[in-house]
Formats: structure tokens, sequence, C-alpha cells
């Protein structure tokens, strides 16, 4: 029998969830966002991923209200993609999904770190300040390189996430 497409007859909050973000795309593409790429190429350098998928991954973030695209140059015209309150409420699962598969998908050391910007401390594996307390917005976050950070890309995004980066500013 073949895997459905959706999760219908799943009355479900999960399930709906996993409809919109579960394609193992959209999830890298709401990080990229998070970390301030906005540009369809930079997507696109950045993940390797197919053209075709890429559109439709952004088009049903923007769909779902998850990002929005906002004209940024008019002669030709270009579009951005911004991502929405809905969008940074993303943050925590996206940032804890990538400390799990740190601790049990990889052997290596971490590629990124994560610090509470007004503390200047890390955070733990809940997104929480380890020095104040606090549950940490995507732009009180600034993005380090880590220890394991590979130096095997040259893509635009790759090379703006060597140095330390405020999360939701956007990538030159």
């Amino acid at each position: 029998m073949a895997l459905g497409k959706n999760y219908d007859g799943q009355n479900c909050a999960l399930a709906k969830a996993l409809e919109l973000l579960g394609e193992r795309w959209t999830l890298l593409v709401v990080r990229d966002a998070l970390y301030g790429v906005r540009r369809y190429g930079d997507f696109l350098a950045h993940l390797d991923i197919p053209r075709a998928v890429l559109s439709q991954r952004l088009h049903t973030l923007v769909e779902a209200g998850v990002l929005t695209k906002r004209r940024y140059q008019d002669s030709p015209a270009r579009e951005e993609y911004v991502i929405t309150a809905a969008g940074r409420e993303l943050w925590p699962p996206v940032y804890m999904l990538g400390r799990w598969g740190e601790r049990h998908a990889v052997t290596n050391e971490p590629w990124r770190l994560f610090f509470h910007q007004p503390c200047d401390a890390p955070l733990d594996r809940y997104a929480a300040c380890t020095a104040c307390g606090a549950h940490t917005e995507p732009d009180q976050v600034e993005v380090r390189p880590g220890p394991g950070l590979p130096n095997d890309r040259e893509d635009p995004v790759t090379v703006a996430m060597r140095t330390p980066h405020r999360m939701l500013t956007p990538l030159p």
C-alpha cells in the first residue's frame, strides 16, 4: 500500500503542523530565514535545494503565513522572503531539533553556538539563557561559528555565517 501524502483523518494539531512543516526541506528554509536569509538565490545556494522544490516550499510558507514576500527592488522586480511572527515562533523547536541532532545524530562538535545577546551567555538545550534563565526570542540571539564548523563551502550565506551574526538580521 502506498504511503499517503497527507494526514487526512488525523484530527490533531501536531498532524496539522507536520502537514505544513514536515517535508524534508521546509524546516531548513525556516532555519535559514531565522538566520537572516531572505533572497531566493541565497536559499538556493546555501541549501543546495532543487529550484522547483524551493519555489514550492517558499510558496507554501508564504501561504501559511510563516514567511511574507516583500519587494526590495523595482527594476528588475525582485522580492525577498521575510519571516513573520508566526515563523519566529518556530525558533524554539528549530533550535532544539538542532541541539538534539548534535547530541544524537552527529559525532563531531557543534557547527554553531548561540548566545543571548543581553547577557552574552550561551543558550541551554531548551533555548534558555544560561545566565538569566530567559527563554530567548530569535532577535535576542547571536549565532557564532562553533568548533565543528566545516570550511568547505563558499556560498554567500556560509561565508557570512563564519562571523558572529544576530539572528533575523538580513545576511549580506
